[in-house]
């Protein structure tokens, strides 16, 4: 008895890892390079979330007429410019063919340079400075860049506020506060507006002095794309402070964070972002039901969201950049990293988020991006309106 149980076990693992034709089965990996720590733990984590179900919704993937299944191998890059090239490294030596992320412009461009030296191509979920794709030919993305968001938030304080003083604050070294921070400035003194700055250093956890000095300059609006933690830390003083400024920030605010931070005060929040709920089309809907739903049945899944199902953008972002990978791979008939870094350029993909096409440098051509504002009764968003730039 003891040879026919040994014998049926033996089987049994056999055929996991057997397919029908008796070959091995086909396993084509996909990394996910992102934070689950660090300043931007939290965004990273829903970024995330967002590639988890669309696997969990499309497993597989044809290449050359092979049936694959995609194997996603994760990695968190703490938030940290100083451990981005040890994660990378990790995702190359698990033998990825393309590399998604990250969230944060920083640790993308630090990583950059490792996922070139593989021949692996990377494509940034929301990663929005420049500098991500600049002069290489390895890194993509499917977001907006900062030039454009800072333009619209910009024309935002301009036209709904009529803005004409802005106090802009963003973290000392960090490429994305800073650099969504030069464009909105530069765009705003184009507009004839006054601009006024400040930076906080890292570990910084105390911002009542930063809400304090937004008072007394006279400013209009307060400008301030930084990370989550931060940004629930300036609403709280913002509270207490009883500051009537509205804050604008871009898509890092789209968080269920700022919303509990910001339910039941009278702070007024504007953000960016790349998505929103509400819309007609059955591939928008089809997405929200069923991550709702993933979300929902899912206990793990649901904390890494911060404890509810409300849908980040960056979710969605995170859907559509799989479903993107997929065309890819698809596209170049391989799983090498070289082959599917030729075929990127040429991939469109229909996404929930919109539709995704690279130009000359690897970044998605869009030109609109969504307003929404914190609903302080709800403690929901509200949306406001899809807008480009002047």
């Amino acid at each position: 008895m003891k040879k026919v149980l040994l014998g049926v076990c033996a089987a049994l693992m056999a055929a996991a890892f057997v397919s029908c034709g008796g070959e091995k089965a086909a396993v084509v990996k996909i990394g996910v390079f992102e934070p689950a720590s660090g300043d931007n733990g939290a965004g990273g984590k829903q970024e995330t979330l967002g590639i988890q179900y669309a696997n969990s919704v499309t497993p597989t993937v044809n290449i050359a007429g092979k049936e694959y299944k995609v194997q996603l191998e994760i990695v968190d890059n703490e938030s940290s410019n100083d451990k981005a090239v040890t994660a990378a490294s990790e995702l190359i030596s698990k033998g990825v063919s393309v590399v998604l992320g990250s969230y944060g412009s920083g640790v993308s461009i630090a990583a950059s340079d490792t996922f070139a030296a593989a021949n692996v191509p990377a494509i940034g979920v929301t990663c929005t400075n420049p500098q991500v794709t600049l002069g290489n030919e390895h890194y993509f993305r499917i977001c907006f860049l900062d030039p454009f968001q800072g333009t619209v938030l910009a024309n935002l304080a301009a036209d709904k506020f009529a803005a004409k003083k802005a106090y802009c604050l963003s973290k000392l070294g960090d490429d994305y506060s800073g650099g969504l921070v030069k464009y909105f400035v530069e765009a705003f003194k184009k507009l004839g507006g006054e601009v006024v700055e400040e930076t906080f250093p890292d570990g910084t956890s105390d911002f009542a002095a930063y809400v304090a000095n937004a008072k007394k300059t006279g400013a209009d609006v307060f400008f301030s794309p930084v990370s989550i933690e931060a940004a629930a830390l300036i609403i709280e003083q913002a509270n207490t402070q009883g500051m009537t400024l509205p804050i604008l920030a871009g898509d890092t605010w789209d968080s269920n964070v700022v919303l509990a931070q910001a339910k039941g005060t009278k702070v007024q929040i504007y953000v960016t972002t790349f998505f929103v709920e509400g819309s007609s089309d059955p591939k928008v809907t089809s997405f929200v039901d069923g991550f709702r739903g993933y979300l929902n049945a899912n206990a793990t899944a649901k904390t890494n969201n911060g404890g509810d199902d409300e849908i980040a953008a960056v979710s969605a972002m995170g859907f559509d950049v799989y479903y993107t990978a997929l065309e890819a791979l698809k596209a170049a008939g391989s799983t090498k990293g070289a082959d599917v870094m030729k075929a990127l350029p040429s991939v469109t993909y229909e996404g929930v988020s919109g539709a995704i096409a690279f130009d000359q440098n690897g970044d998605a051509v869009r030109d609109v991006a969504y307003v929404k504002k914190v609903n302080n009764e709800t403690g929901k968003w509200d949306f406001v309106a899809q807008q480009s730039v002047k």
